[in-house]
């Protein structure tokens, strides 16, 4: 089969495509034929040696497709069921993959497959992110960064069927227009504008209740500034590189501010997590109130193309891989 693997860290130049024997599901795996991949910028952290892997290694944690084969004492599966995965193991960016049965949900008539395999990891991330890590309320105002971007895409379309205020941050003009398309009030030019200026002013005065910030080290200071009194700092990226050191007290200063690094795999941990988070996203996505845009798709081949456009800021909504 066909797979795109890193062979060192580094930048996408060290993708290659090889050609692996097709996987057998062990005991308590099923082996998912894939009909597509979800690119993530957390795949450009693994590949980059950012989050540490062992090399070499075929990448990516998300995919949707169907299951072609089940492993011994395998239950919630069977051969022919439409099945997608957001968190892993690491190897979909592949024809096929072998995953624990535990880490794969099955597909309900109302989600394509396509639509799955852009929305698992991204959408996961932005149902913790809104329903769990801070619980956004009617009426509270939220800001949030890369609103035209994969995450930030269903996360200013959910924040907004929840009631918020919503204010979105993009690179251009280009991508303001999808970020209203997501369902901001207000989108800001953050290399044009003074972001916590101008949450200041849409807020009077008051800053938002909870920053969603996936692009790190460029946008941390305006993100707390943009925070009223008691306000919280989701920081769930690195988009621009890994945040410096914070000083406590910087946070106190600033208003008892809240600050937290979450990470999705530690809100799916287990099987009944993962379960209830999908069926949140599933039923966001059924009832229209999350649209899944997928901004490019390109050939499985073409993993280091893509890998450019997408660290580029050349890309919007999702980014699929096709087998």
């Amino acid at each position: 089969m066909l797979a795109v693997r890193a062979t060192e860290a580094g930048g996408p130049e060290v993708l290659e495509t090889v050609y692996p024997p097709l996987p057998k599901p062990g005991p308590g795996e099923i082996l998912i034929r894939h009909e597509a991949i979800g690119l993530n910028f957390i795949d450009t952290y693994h590949r980059s040696g950012l989050y540490p892997i062992s090399f070499p290694a075929v990448l990516g944690l998300e995919a949707a497709g169907v299951v072609e084969a089940v492993g011994a004492d395998v239950s919630r599966f069977q051969v022919g069921d439409r099945a997608a995965y957001g968190t892993g193991p690491l190897g979909a960016y592949a024809e096929a993959h072998a995953v624990p049965e535990g880490r794969a949900v099955k597909l309900p008539e109302t989600v394509a497959t396509k639509v799955a395999a852009a929305a698992m990891l991204k959408g996961l991330t932005a149902e913790f992110l809104l329903r769990r890590c801070y619980r956004v309320k009617a009426g509270e105002a939220v800001l949030v960064w890369a609103a035209a971007g994969g995450v930030g895409s269903i996360l200013c379309q959910w924040a907004k069927a929840l009631g918020a205020t919503v204010i979105g941050t993009v690179g251009s003009e280009g991508k303001a227009e999808v970020a209203r398309w997501n369902g901001c009030d207000h989108v800001l030019l953050y290399r044009d504008e003074d972001v916590a200026a101008r949450v200041r002013e849409i807020t009077g005065g008051e800053g938002a209740r909870v920053v969603y910030d996936g692009v790190g080290k460029a946008s941390f200071d305006a993100s707390l500034a943009s925070l009223g009194r008691r306000g919280m700092l989701v920081s769930y990226g690195n988009a621009s590189g890994p945040v410096a050191p914070v000083e406590p007290l910087a946070l106190s200063r600033a208003g008892s501010l809240f600050l937290t690094r979450p990470t999705l795999f530690d809100y799916v941990a287990t099987t009944e997590e993962l379960d209830a988070a999908a069926a949140a996203l599933f039923e966001a996505i059924g009832s229209g109130a999350v649209r899944i845009g997928v901004g490019a798709e390109y050939p499985l081949a073409q993993a280091r193309e893509a890998h450019e456009a997408l660290q580029a800021g050349e890309t919007t909504g999702s980014v699929l891989l096709i087998p």
